[in-house]
């Protein structure tokens, strides 16, 4: 870790990075371009398609989770598809007012419905923010449907054929004891799956709580954490997600406690709008930082990246702003060498969005999976979500790749 950062913080990458922070507005005109050309052949019909119906789908998952779907459809009759879900939420009504933004409109005015309602979004408001993001993501869809393209083709062509997945075996587990997450752990492994993601820290007590109940509440989430490594050996990446409940010197400490485990990731151990606690943190711990879920916009990534505060930045399509805000996210991590791993513990919709958005990502690491809550869950899609050896395949197909099976979301849906 140490080496890494003095490599990072010579002159000749100091010239690169403002190099290519200097190219990060070159590249997105340049990614314009080919969508103008793209454009250029679409048929009139094409170019005239309005939004003309919103649907939005509520599927029940667990009692932890359900998934709300938003699916766009155009004068056309080509329907593009979305995900706003957010935990155990059954409904979203701020979807309302972002559709009004679009309704009417033509389904190619992104960036229109993106002025119209960026400030509305950006207000620190996270149901408004995913409200906003959904449906940006089934305009996108709707536009590449119509074009019969894949979207990463709009973003100026696809640089990785299949994508590293790992699951995130944390809301299936609900014996949180170490056995509860080590057979989760092997379960997942023997699916294929070369990594593993649990929050073994959950329900961790408040700061202020007695030192008693934090010193059992911390040696319960580290047995945790070894019993996993135990299970399921030497060659499986494990990632730790701490969920902010920790202060600087106790995620200092806890890391220290988890270096035999050999963590690929050690994820916001504290929020990740304290830059300088998880710079600190940071520059004090072995392991890999990740972190920025929940963060809005490139304003919102921008702290963390410019104080090289993490390793990895975890952008979310569903809430941070959308499918192009990904993007210029991203754009803004690569110049600063940071890897990108979107958030995903979400439907498959999501999932594919964000296949769809990462294979055209140039310092895209590893995609996240929401692994073992329903049976059921790969056929919600058509085609089926599949999975080879921990990796997904990327779609060729237009948009994100994939249509609703109106069978299972019927059976599922509330």
């Amino acid at each position: 870790m140490t080496h890494i950062k003095t490599i990072m913080d010579s002159p000749h990458l100091q010239t690169r990075r403002h190099f290519i922070q200097n190219t990060v507005l070159l590249t997105s005109s340049m990614a314009m371009t080919k969508l103008g050309n793209v454009f250029a052949q679409a048929t009139n019909a094409d170019r005239n398609v309005r939004i003309r119906n919103m649907e939005v789908h509520t599927v029940a998952v667990t009692n932890r989770t359900n998934w709300i779907l938003v699916r766009l459809t155009g004068s056309n009759g080509i329907t593009g598809i979305g995900e706003a879900s957010l935990g155990r939420r059954a409904e979203l009504g701020e979807l309302n007012q972002f559709y009004r933004m679009v309704e009417g409109e033509s389904a190619f005015a992104i960036q229109q419905y993106r002025r119209r309602g960026w400030q509305q979004a950006s207000a620190g408001d996270r149901v408004l923010a995913t409200a906003f993001s959904a449906i940006e993501q089934a305009l996108w869809d709707l536009m590449a449907r119509s074009l019969g393209v894949p979207f990463y083709n709009l973003l100026g062509g696809q640089l990785h054929s299949d994508l590293p997945v790992y699951a995130n075996i944390n809301r299936a587990t609900t014996n949180r004891g170490p056995e509860g997450f080590a057979e989760n752990a092997e379960r997942a492994v023997a699916d294929g799956f070369r990594a593993i993601k649990a929050a073994p820290f959950d329900g961790f007590p408040a700061l202020d709580s007695p030192a008693e109940e934090i010193q059992a509440a911390r040696e319960l989430g580290i047995e945790c954490v070894y019993a996993m490594r135990e299970r399921v050996g030497d060659d499986i990446a494990i990632k730790i997600d701490a969920h902010s409940f920790f202060d600087t010197d106790l995620s200092i400490d806890v890391a220290a406690e988890l270096e035999a485990a050999n963590l690929s990731w050690y994820e916001e151990p504290v929020a990740p709008t304290q830059t300088e606690n998880t710079k600190t943190i940071h520059d004090a711990i072995s392991q890999v930082l990740a972190g920025g879920e929940f963060l809005f916009g490139t304003e919102g990534f921008r702290p963390l990246c410019e104080q090289q505060a993490v390793d990895i930045i975890m952008p979310d399509v569903k809430h941070c702003g959308g499918m192009w805000e990904a993007v210029k996210i991203s754009a803004l991590a690569e110049s600063y060498d940071i890897k990108v791993s979107p958030h995903n513990p979400s439907g498959p919709v999501s999932t594919a969005a964000s296949v769809a958005l990462c294979a055209a990502l140039p310092n895209f690491d590893i995609l996240e999976y929401q692994w073992g809550e329903q049976l059921w869950r790969s056929s919600l899609t058509e085609p089926n979500e599949a999975f080879q050896n921990g990796s997904i395949a990327v779609s060729d197909r237009p948009g994100y790749g994939i249509a609703l099976n109106e069978r299972i979301l019927e059976a599922h849906r509330i």
